[in-house]
C-alpha cells in the first residue's frame, strides 16, 4: 500500500441535508483528492488516479513534519483559500504548474493546504476499522499547521452544518457513517455528499431539439465562448416556443445534435457539479436574460 497509487473510495451522491446520530458531517472542501504517502522523512502525494504530485508542492516537507506517526498514508482534499473559502481553480493552477520558479512564487501566491479526513495505514492498515476509530488515530498523529489539518467535524446535526456552508458560498456537506469501513475503489453508499446549488448567467450558443436543451458557454480569460453544458430541465412550455421563434434570427450551422447561434441571448441557470475542464453538471433553467451581455457571462471563480 504505502507509495503505491490507491483509488480511494468514492462518495455517493445524496439528495437532501439530514440529521441522524449514526452519521458524522463533514464540509465538502472544493479542491483534489490527494492521497499522501510519508515514511520517515520521505513523503509523496498522489491524485485520486495514482499520479504523483509531489513536486508541485514543496510546502509537503513541513506536512511531513508535521505528521507525528512515522509512517501514514492519508486521505486528503488539496485545496487553496481565496478569502477564507476553498476555489477548485486555484488549486488545479498549483497542480499544473511545471516551472521550478513558478512553483516556488506559488508557494506564497497560492500556499496550499491538505485537509485530511481519513487514515489508511501506519504500521499496519486500518480500513476494516470503524470510521471514528480511523478518526481518532488521525487527531492523535497531526499536527494541525496552515500546511496540513484534520477536517472539522459535527455528530449528528447535518442541517446546521449545510446551512452553515451554504452561507459561506461552500461546495457543500459528507455525511458518513460513523460505523464505516475503508473499501478503496468504491462508491460507498455510507457516504454521502450533499451539495448546494449555484447559480450561474450564460452565453446560449445553440439549442437542442430531441429532447430540447439550450447548449451554454462563458467567458474565460484565455478563451471567449466555452461551451459548459447543455440545460434541459425547468422551461415552461411558452418559454420554449418564445425561444425557438427568437433563435431563428441567429442561426448558424447545424450538425447532428445541435443547432448553432450565434452568441447573442444570455440565460441564468442553476448547477449542482462541474467538471475539472468547467463543464457544469446537473443544471437547470432559471429564465432568459433579454438586457444581460453577452460578454458580461464569465466565469469568475
Amino acid at each position: 500500500m504505502l507509495f503505491t497509487p490507491i483509488k480511494p473510495m468514492i462518495v455517493s451522491v445524496g439528495s437532501e441535508p439530514f440529521d441522524d446520530e449514526m452519521f458524522i458531517f463533514e464540509p465538502k472542501w472544493d479542491g483534489w483528492r490527494i492521497l499522501l504517502h510519508k515514511q520517515g522523512e520521505r513523503i509523496e502525494a498522489y491524485t485520486r488516479n495514482g499520479n504523483i504530485v509531489t513536486d508541485k508542492f514543496p510546502e509537503l516537507m513541513e506536512a511531513s513534519k508535521a505528521i507525528k506517526a512515522h509512517t501514514a498514508v492519508l486521505d486528503c482534499e488539496g485545496i487553496v483559500l481565496r478569502e477564507g473559502r476553498p476555489v477548485f481553480d486555484d488549486f488545479s493552477y498549483r497542480v499544473r504548474l511545471s516551472n521550478s520558479l513558478r512553483i516556488r512564487n506559488a508557494v506564497h501566491t497560492h500556499p496550499a493546504t491538505f485537509v485530511a479526513f481519513d487514515v489508511l495505514y501506519t504500521d499496519r492498515e486500518h480500513l476494516k476499522e470503524p470510521l471514528m476509530t480511523r478518526k481518532q488515530r488521525l487527531h492523535e498523529m497531526i499536527s494541525e499547521t496552515s500546511i496540513i489539518t484534520p477536517t472539522i467535524y459535527i455528530e449528528a446535526q447535518g442541517q446546521a452544518l449545510f446551512n452553515f456552508t451554504r452561507d459561506r458560498d461552500m461546495e457543500g456537506i459528507v455525511a458518513k457513517r460513523k460505523e464505516s469501513k475503508y473499501y478503496p475503489d468504491t462508491t460507498s453508499p455510507d457516504w454521502l455528499k450533499i451539495k448546494h446549488f449555484k447559480t450561474i448567467d450564460v452565453i446560449i450558443l445553440g439549442y437542442r431539439t430531441q429532447p430540447f436543451g439550450l447548449v451554454i458557454g462563458l467567458n474565460f480569460r484565455t478563451v471567449q465562448n466555452k461551451p459548459v453544458g447543455v440545460v434541459e430541465y425547468g422551461f415552461k412550455p411558452y418559454e420554449k416556443e418564445m425561444f425557438l421563434e427568437l433563435a431563428k434570427q441567429f442561426h448558424k450551422v447545424k450538425d447532428q445534435k445541435t443547432q448553432w447561434m450565434e452568441p447573442r441571448l444570455c440565460c441564468r441557470i442553476e448547477y449542482l457539479e462541474r467538471s475539472d475542464t468547467h463543464q457544469l453538471r446537473t443544471t437547470v433553467f432559471r429564465g432568459f436574460l433579454f438586457d444581460k451581455k453577452p460578454e458580461d457571462c464569465i466565469w469568475s471563480v
